[in-house]
Formats: C-alpha cells, sequence, structure tokens
C-alpha cells in the first residue's frame, strides 16, 4: 500500500518549485472590499507580501470527511508535544474590510485582506499552541483539503500530512450516517476532496497514510509519523482513552461511539458491491486500493 499511494519522484527543487506555481495559480486572490455604500475599494487590485508568522511551520491533516481523521488526531494530541485540537474551520475565519477606504488603510501597513486572514488564522495557532504548553500544533479539519494551496501560500514551511481511505468506504460511511442519503451527490462530495487529495499528493512533500494502515498498524504508522515531525514516538499515543481530547461533537470532529470508546478499531470496509464513478474509481486505483 505504501508503494501503491506514493507519488512519482521528483527532485526537491522540482517539488518545491511546482508546489509554489500550483499554491499561487489556484487560489484566487481576493484583497478587495466593498465599502458600505457599495463602491468597489481603490486598493483592489493590491496583493500583500507575506507578514512574518508566529508559527512558520504547522501541521495540516489533509483527508477527505469520515477518513479517520479525528483517531488520528486523538493519537497526535497524546504526545507530549504535539496539540492536535477539535477542528478549527480557518477558512470560515473572515475579514470584513467594512468601509470604502479601509482596504486603502491596510495597504498603507502592506496588508491586505487575504493576508489579514492569514495574520488572524496565525494568531489562532500561536494563541493554542501558547496555551498547551506543546510545541507543535497540528489541525486536522478536512475542508482544509480543499483550499490547501492557500496554507501553502500562508505559511510556506507549513508540513502536512495526508490520510487517505478508500473511496468506496467513504461513500458507505456518508450514506450511513445521512437520514436521506442521495448517492449522487455523496459522490460528488467525495470526488471533490479526493481531486483536491491528488493535487496535494503530488504537489507537497507530505507524509502519505491511510486510515486501513493506522487502524491496522497503529505504532508503525504513528512511529513513521513522529519521524515526519521530528519528535520522539511515545507509546502513550496509543492509549488515546486516558487523555483529554475535549470533547467529542458535531462540527468538530468525530462524535460516534467508536471514537469515544477510547481504543483504535479497525477500519470499516465499503458495503460489497458499493460502486464508483469511473473518475473516482480510477483515483481510489491510483491510491493502490482494490475496485470491483
Amino acid at each position: 500500500m505504501a508503494q501503491a499511494v506514493a507519488p512519482p519522484r521528483r527532485s526537491p527543487a522540482a517539488r518545491a518549485g511546482k508546489a509554489a506555481v500550483s499554491a499561487v495559480s489556484a487560489v484566487t486572490v481576493v484583497s478587495s472590499a466593498d465599502g458600505v455604500d457599495g463602491a468597489p475599494c481603490r486598493a483592489a487590485d493590491y496583493v500583500a507580501p507575506s507578514a512574518p508568522r508566529l508559527v512558520e511551520s504547522p501541521v495540516f491533516v489533509l483527508s477527505s470527511v469520515r477518513s479517520g481523521s479525528t483517531l488520528l488526531r486523538v493519537l497526535l494530541n497524546s504526545h507530549t508535544r504535539i496539540r492536535a485540537p477539535h477542528e478549527m474551520h480557518l477558512r470560515t475565519l473572515h475579514v470584513h474590510l467594512a468601509r470604502e477606504f479601509t482596504a486603502a488603510a491596510m495597504k498603507g501597513l502592506e496588508l491586505d485582506k487575504d493576508e489579514l486572514e492569514h495574520v488572524l488564522w496565525d494568531r489562532l495557532l500561536h494563541l493554542e499552541l501558547s496555551r498547551s504548553g506543546k510545541d507543535v500544533i497540528v489541525d486536522k479539519t478536512p475542508p482544509n483539503t480543499l483550499m490547501w494551496p492557500r496554507l501553502h501560500r500562508c505559511w510556506p514551511g507549513a508540513r502536512y500530512v495526508i490520510l487517505l481511505r478508500h473511496p468506496a468506504a467513504v461513500v458507505t460511511s456518508l450514506a450511513r450516517r445521512r437520514t436521506d442519503p442521495d448517492l449522487g451527490q455523496i459522490h460528488a462530495e467525495v470526488l471533490d476532496y479526493s481531486e483536491k487529495l491528488e493535487e496535494a499528493r503530488h504537489h507537497l512533500h507530505a507524509r502519505v497514510i491511510t486510515y486501513e494502515e493506522l487502524t491496522a498498524e497503529p505504532e508503525k504508522v504513528t512511529r513513521g509519523l513522529c519521524d515526519h515531525l521530528g519528535v520522539p514516538w511515545e507509546s502513550s499515543m496509543l492509549d488515546y482513552g486516558r487523555q483529554d481530547h475535549g470533547s467529542f461533537q458535531p462540527q468538530l470532529g468525530d462524535w460516534s461511539g467508536a471514537i469515544r470508546s477510547g481504543r483504535i478499531q479497525r477500519a470499516r470496509g465499503a458495503d460489497p458491491g458499493t460502486d464508483l464513478p469511473p473518475r473516482l474509481a480510477q483515483i481510489a486505483r491510483a491510491w493502490g486500493y482494490p475496485v470491483g
């Protein structure tokens, strides 16, 4: 499996350069704001330089929904040096430039709307890290996957863990969770995540793991993750139920009985006969998963 999901090899320079180009080109920069009277801001075309970061190399787990990211979070959060809080939903935190002159005022400070949001995100991570007394912070919010180029632009020194799960199992999990599941909508949702994971897998220098491997061989996988993050492995990571991870609640991560049990449980597979659309099946094969 590890070989199957490994992206094509590139030299570090080529990989970094391509990732940087992708990160910039894949995100539309929005640095303008309308005033209260609807007049366009005169600093609309200004793109601010990156401000210094308080947290230079945060860690982002990129995954689809229903892929085991909450389990990975609590295993990492059980480490004495790693803080992995509940989903922080950075992409929902916005800065509103309320008056027609606000953008011009910010331009005078070498800031625009995007960079102000980046400063806010960075401050939030730094605050959480400072409160924890630890020195590595991890955000595992699945929708971060959909905006990884902007995260890369905000934190050029960020580190990434890509967490994969068989797309058919993700489809099955979503269908089980919803009261009146629309299979076409679920396929589209899983495909959106899968396409962005494929982009990230090829353009970022990331540690790629699977949910299936994490639950089958948790010590092996967490040892590899600790090596990637530059911290020593701790056996207490596997006994996450003894640690305080905050409350498990909807919108902030998984809240099922399985995660509340405090025990690592084997990943559930897809329902037999689960069919995937052609593109989703193609991605599943690229990740090393069997497709019927």
